[in-house]
This record gives C-alpha cells, sequence and structure tokens, in this order.
C-alpha cells in the first residue's frame, strides 16, 4: 500500500509520521509507511506537524468508552497531551486484527500492544531531538507533548520533529520501557471521553444519523415465528400511502450447515421516500404466512419440560469428581432446588439499523455494528463479491449488548439496495427488534447438595438445560457447548469433595444469541441462589459461609495468561462486605442479599438491600466490587459497573420474553419492560486496584445481581424465588 492511498482510505491528513504495529501472541511488530513499504497493522497513529495525535480505533463504541480508553493507554505511554489527540474509526478489515467487540476483551487483550506503541513513538520521538541536539538519548526525555534535553532544559515540540521522525529507524521491541504505575497520567484515571462533545452536541454519528444522497429507507414486515416464509401477500394499501416506492419480497437468506453466518430472516420490505413512509406502508401490508415447524413453540410448556429434564438424570460432563451419592446419602442435611429463567431480548436503545450502497460489484455499508468483519465476510458470501469489494463503515452504536454481533439487519439493507439500485436504509421498529431477533436462551437448573454435621458442604450435583448458541450453525445442537459450559458451570470456584454436572437436552425453537454476560446469567443465577439456601440450612452467616465454600488460596491457570486466584475472589466478597455495611440493623421489611461470580477473568461480589411492603420489591440500594486487574478508565469502570447493575435488576424484576403458537408475545417497551429512572435504586461501585492482566469489565458485573435481589428478598420476607422475573409472581 502506498501513503498517498492510505491517507485516503483513513481520511487523515497527508504527511505526518505513521507507525503500525501488527499484534500477535508474544511479540509487538511495528512498521512505519513508506512508499511501497508493506503495511498491515493492526493499531496504528498518526502524528502530524501542528502535533495532532490520530489514533485509529479498531473496536466498536457503544458507550462502553473504548474510544477513549484505546486512546489514552497510547497517549500515556507516547506523553501525548491529550487535548491533541483524536481517533478514527477503523473500517472492517484483517489488517486490524481481531475486531469483534464482545466478551468484554478489548482492554484485556489490547492494553500492553497499545502501551508499546505509545512507547515505540516516544522513543522514535526522543531518537529524533537527540540526533538534532547531537546528544545521547538517554538525556532526552519526552514528557507532555514536548521531548526534553534534561541537561540544558531545552524542548521541541512533537509536531516540530515530525519530518526528522520519519527517518528513524523502527527500535526493537526490546529498547522499550513502559511507565511504571505511579507515573500514568491517563491508565487508570478519570479521564474525559474523547466523544464528549460530540455527544452533548448532537453531532456523534449514529447508524440512525447515517445519510447518503438519494437514499431511500426501508421498513420489513418478518415472519412473527421464526424461520417462517411468506405464502402471499396484497400490497395494494402498501402502495396507496404517500411516499412508497416499491413494496419488495424477501426469501430468507440462510447459511450452509457449519457456516457461522446469520443471514436473514425474508419478509416483505416496503422501500419509500422516507421513514414514515415506509413504517406506514408496512403497516398496510397483508400477508399469509407458511409459518415454520417453530409454530408449536409454546416457552411456558417448554419451560415445564425443561424442568422435568433437570429433575432427572442427564449426561455427566467434566470435571465431575468423587461419589456425590455417597456424600448425599452419608450428609446431615440435604437440600435440593430447581431454578427457571425465560428468554431475554436485548433491547438497545438504538435498534437494528443499516446503510448500504450496492453498484457496480461492489457495496459499502454504514452501520452500527459489533463485528465488522464478520459483516464483510458475510456480505461476500452471500452476494458473491471478492472480499476487498466490501467496505464496513462503523458508526456509533446506541447501545448492542450483543445483538449487532449479527449481520441479520445489514444483509437486508444489502439486499433492498441491489434490488432498488440506490443507497437504502433499513430501519426495524422497536416491535421488530422485541418480536424477531435473537433471544437469551430459556434455561432450568435443578441441584442437590448435602452439608455435614458442622454445615459444611460435602455434596454437590448441578444439572442444567437450556438451547445452546451453537444451534444457529448446527442443527440438532440440543447440548450446550464447552464453551457455554465453562461460563460458571463446570469451572465452580467452589472447593468440594464430591461434584457431578449434568447437563439435559434443550433444543432451539427460536434464534439464541449472546447477551451480555451470555450463559454467565443463567449459572449466576442458579449456583449463587443455592449456595444461598445452603447458607440458611447450615446456619451460618452467608458472606462466611461463601468464603468457606471458597476454601484455601489456590491458584489455576487459565487462557490468555490469566490464573483463577481463590485468594481474590475471596477479597471482593470481604471488600462489599465492608462497602455494604452487611449485618447492619435494618428497618421492618428490608433485606440484604449476596452474590458473587467469576467471568471474563474478572472477580465481582454485589450486595443488595430490598424492602417489602405489601409484597412489593423496592430495591434501595446495590453495593458491587470488582477485581479486573489493572484497568485504564475509572469512570468508565465505574459507569459500567452502573450500568451492569441496572441490567441485572432490569433482568430480575421484568425481563421476559415468552412465545404462543411460535410468536413473541411481547411487543415494546409496556410489556418487555426495563427499569425506569424512577425505580433506579443508590449504587456505589468500588475497583480493587492491582496490578494483575487486565480482564473483562463490560459483562462481569451483569450474573450477581438478579440473585443478590432475591437473596435479599429472602433475607427479608422469608419467600424464596426460584423462577424469574419478579414480575410473574405479582412483586413489582
Amino acid at each position: 500500500m502506498k501513503r498517498r492511498d492510505f491517507v485516503k482510505i483513513f481520511g487523515l491528513a497527508s504527511g505526518g509520521l505513521i507507525l503500525g504495529c501488527n499484534v500477535s501472541s508474544d511479540k509487538l511488530m511495528v512498521n512505519s509507511l513508506e512508499d511501497g513499504i508493506s503495511f498491515v497493522p493492526n493499531l496504528f497513529i498518526q502524528l502530524q506537524k501542528d502535533g495532532k495525535v490520530t489514533i485509529v480505533v479498531t473496536r466498536s463504541e457503544m458507550g462502553q468508552g473504548i474510544r477513549t480508553s484505546m486512546a489514552s493507554a497510547i497517549a500515556d505511554e507516547m506523553e501525548a497531551d491529550w487535548n491533541f489527540v483524536s481517533v478514527k474509526q477503523a473500517t472492517g478489515d484483517v489488517k486490524f486484527g481481531d475486531q469483534n467487540t464482545d466478551g468484554s476483551r478489548s482492554i484485556r487483550t489490547l492494553l500492553h500492544p497499545m502501551r508499546k506503541m505509545g512507547a515505540m513513538a516516544k522513543i522514535i520521538l526522543e531518537k529524533t531531538a537527540a540526533k538534532k541536539w547531537n546528544v545521547s538519548q538517554s538525556e532526552c526525555k519526552a514528557e507532555n507533548h514536548y521531548v526534553i534535553h534534561v541537561k540544558s532544559n531545552q524542548k521541541l515540540f512533537f509536531g516540530d520533529l515530525v519530518d526528522e521522525a520519519r527517518k528513524i529507524a523502527i527500535p526493537n521491541e526490546n529498547e522499550l520501557t513502559l511507565k511504571q504505575k505511579k507515573d500514568f497520567k491517563y491508565i487508570g484515571k478519570n479521564l474525559k471521553s474523547i466523544d464528549i462533545k460530540d455527544f452533548t452536541t448532537g453531532k456523534a454519528i449514529y447508524g440512525l444519523d447515517a445519510r447518503l444522497p438519494n437514499m431511500k429507507f426501508a421498513a420489513i414486515t418478518r415472519c412473527p415465528v421464526t424461520y417462517g416464509t411468506v405464502k402471499n401477500y396484497d400490497d395494494s394499501d402498501a402502495k396507496s400511502i404517500f411516499g412508497v416506492e416499491k413494496v419488495v419480497k424477501l426469501d430468507p437468506l440462510k447459511p450452509s450447515v457449519g457456516e457461522q453466518f446469520f443471514g436473514m430472516l425474508g419478509g416483505v420490505a416496503v422501500v419509500a421516500s422516507n421513514t414514515w413512509s415506509a413504517f406506514q406502508g408496512k403497516n398496510n401490508l397483508d400477508i399469509e404466512w407458511n409459518f415454520s415447524e417453530n409454530e408449536s413453540y409454546d416457552s411456558s410448556s417448554f419451560n415445564d419440560t425443561l424442568v422435568k429434564r433437570v429433575e432427572k438424570q442427564a449426561k455427566v460432563v467434566p470435571p465431575s469428581k468423587g461419589n456425590v451419592e455417597k456424600a448425599f446419602k452419608e450428609g446431615n442435611q440435604v437440600v435440593e432446588a430447581t431454578y427457571s429463567m425465560p428468554h431475554l431480548a436485548h433491547a438497545p436503545m438504538e435498534v437494528p439499523n443499516a446503510v448500504a450502497w450496492f453498484q457496480d460489484q461492489k457495496c459499502e455499508v454504514w452501520a452500527p455494528v459489533q463485528n465488522p468483519q464478520s459483516v464483510r465476510a458475510e456480505i461476500a458470501r452471500f452476494f458473491e463479491l471478492e472480499l476487498e469489494n466490501v467496505t464496513v463503515n462503523v458508526t456509533l452504536l446506541g447501545g448492542a449488548f450483543g445483538r449487532k454481533s449479527k449481520a441479520d439487519f445489514v444483509i437486508e439493507a444489502v439486499v433492498l439496495s441491489k434490488e432498488v439500485k440506490a443507497p437504502v436504509q433499513v430501519v426495524w421498529s422497536r416491535e421488530d427488534d422485541i418480536q424477531n431477533g435473537f433471544y437469551h436462551a430459556q434455561s432450568a437448573q435443578y441441584f442437590k447438595g448435602s452439608l455435614d454435621k458442622n454445615g459444611d458442604v460435602t455434596g454437590w450435583l448441578y444439572r442444567a438445560a437450556f438451547p445452546s448458541i451453537t444451534s444457529l450453525f448446527k442443527p440438532m445442537s440440543d447440548y450446550v457447548a464447552g464453551f457455554e459450559l465453562g461460563m460458571g458451570f463446570n469451572n465452580l470456584p467452589y472447593q468440594i469433595d464430591n461434584i457431578q454436572i449434568e447437563n439435559a437436552k434443550a433444543e432451539s425453537h427460536v434464534r439464541i444469541g449472546w447477551l451480555r454476560s451470555v450463559s454467565n446469567i443463567i449459572s449466576g443465577f442458579g449456583v449463587n441462589s443455592f449456595v444461598d439456601e445452603l447458607a440458611v440450612a447450615s446456619g451460618k452467616d452467608g458472606i462466611d459461609f461463601r468464603l468457606n465454600l471458597i476454601g484455601k488460596d489456590r491458584e489455576i491457570k487459565k487462557r490468555f495468561q490469566h490464573t483463577f486466584s481463590s485468594a481474590r475472589l475471596k477479597n471482593v466478597l470481604l471488600k462489599v462486605k465492608k462497602l455494604s455495611n452487611w449485618g447492619k440493623e435494618l428497618p421492618n421489611g428490608h433485606g440484604m442479599g449476596v452474590a458473587l461470580h467469576y467471568s471474563f477473568y474478572s472477580y465481582v461480589a454485589s450486595v443488595v438491600e430490598v424492602s417489602v411492603i405489601n409484597n412489593k420489591v423496592k430495591v434501595e440500594n446495590i453495593y458491587s466490587i470488582i477485581d479486573c486487574g489493572l484497568y485504564v478508565n475509572k469512570d468508565n469502570v465505574i459507569n459500567q459497573m452502573e450500568g451492569a447493575a441496572i441490567f441485572g435488576m432490569s433482568i430480575a424484576l421484568y425481563g421476559k420474553i415468552s412465545m404462543k403458537n411460535g410468536a413473541v408475545e411481547q411487543s415494546n417497551f409496556h410489556d418487555y419492560q426495563m427499569t425506569r429512572i424512577k425505580d433506579a435504586p443508590n449504587i456505589k461501585i468500588e475497583i480493587i486496584d492491582n496490578d494483575q492482566e487486565p480482564t473483562g469489565v463490560g459483562e462481569p458485573g451483569v450474573p450477581p445481581i438478579a440473585t443478590a435481589i432475591c437473596n435479599a428478598i429472602f433475607n427479608a420476607t422469608g419467600k424464596r424465588i426460584r423462577k424469574l422475573p419478579l414480575l410473574e409472581h405479582g412483586m413489582v
């Protein structure tokens, strides 16, 4: 790639110093960009003569502050003045490495490479200044956008070093010296969002804001039953709406078996000159459907089926050990319980939407997507295009929670653009989003545990059933996948001699998708609820019981250089005990509950205080502690933990998607409710400060909340909640 082409593609200013790095698991490879030199970076920065630093951000911004965090990590090690820093959003391209913004892994996987990238730029600038002054580099120190000669106190502005810096040979990685924690200026601090001005002045461009000349607008009616198709339709009333230009039948686009693509559901699309006309035309369609075999799906009766299945012997999975039957037989007490949760929807504030412009065997897209490379690959696959002829521009995302990892809404826009030979924006209504989305799996969990005469746990049987995410790609995937079992099912943090983990069958009748914290939501509710029941049976304090159950301090090696530490898990529990003033005297009708969970390599413990008056629950206070290792932006971590608390609270109180005759019964926020501002509790968050490897933040705060609420209800009333949401119990 030539410099001029590179600059043009990314909309950067011409000239300047451009550095890019390829990130691998063990090495940072840095290249400078000159004519004729290969340049395929995962991360890169540009320094211009006016001192402006532009950092290309490869992950999607959906309110988690990743653009600010990534830029600040580079800027800190570079010694850049934050006032000179701006970001450019990367398009979907393999040159950037993994761009999938989910799994709470952006900082976890990129913090060290970002810091090294900044340090590399700093060394180059220090070497350039040393050359200008004809002194040793050791006498030069970068600081706040200048390089200072420490002996004479002379200083040179970063921008004034650009031309010479382009001639400096790239240093070896072993020359890098990263800052000590005490010297950080941005990392670990509260840093103002790099997008804050655009957010607060309305200049921020989300998917719904994308506009092209002569753009058309489309709304689509999809079959209410998953994978149903159009049998007949009458579009005469739709076409009578002013502004409606065309009605298009869409056949489903489904990948071949084993392909991890999402395709689209199909239906009937109304294309118009404006969104209102498209929506009105859609409402006036008369459609007769061919319902699929999923028409028989009734989520209520399927819940009963799952409960029956988990209460019988199922498939044993690792790491079962010991002899649970012997433990149960010899136990002083045996406790049993079954828990269930319904389907959940993502319901991000910004509904799915996309703009596509298909022309001359090329396609360009503007959309709020979490995984632009997946979108690009699907477009190339379904429309038989060369990958290099597909461009995916990533806008800001108005919430996502995993929904916008799927490309179905983008594929719809591409199909329609190709059909009408114009740029088209597809906009889902809230009803579309609730009734035709991807859903968190319905689940049932059965537990049986034994206690000895001292109240210690001697046996643990855990049986779970829920439709697997892999059912999207592999028909007849009726059992949970290994990666799902690793989300709190077969990686329990407790020391118990006799454990048996079982997985019961659960076929899928809807599109199952990952939702914020994924299967940890299920295990977090079941495991924490049952541990609380065991604690009550033992007669011990709930936190003391859990500390004892975690057992001796030990470390277990995990993936990606992370190690599970039982000491760190116990520490967050002890910290939340102090933060919440656990054990304090409470008013009548009040109760406190606790829960903890290890997910995405992070440790979280939460205590919730509720009041229950006339059988109505009010969440009064939420206290959460997170240990996520070295974090970048303190304010972002707190924001995400606060958001996780509200997210988890919504799941506990209201979260339920139900299906009857294969169709979703809910349609909007009146019957798929969220926690409203008036019901928001006091939330207190503390972050454990340490130098451990960075771990996840966006998702780990969710799993403990629902259970802590239910455990608090038991503490206040003696009523045990084993089936969510509380709305079904008349408690909200």
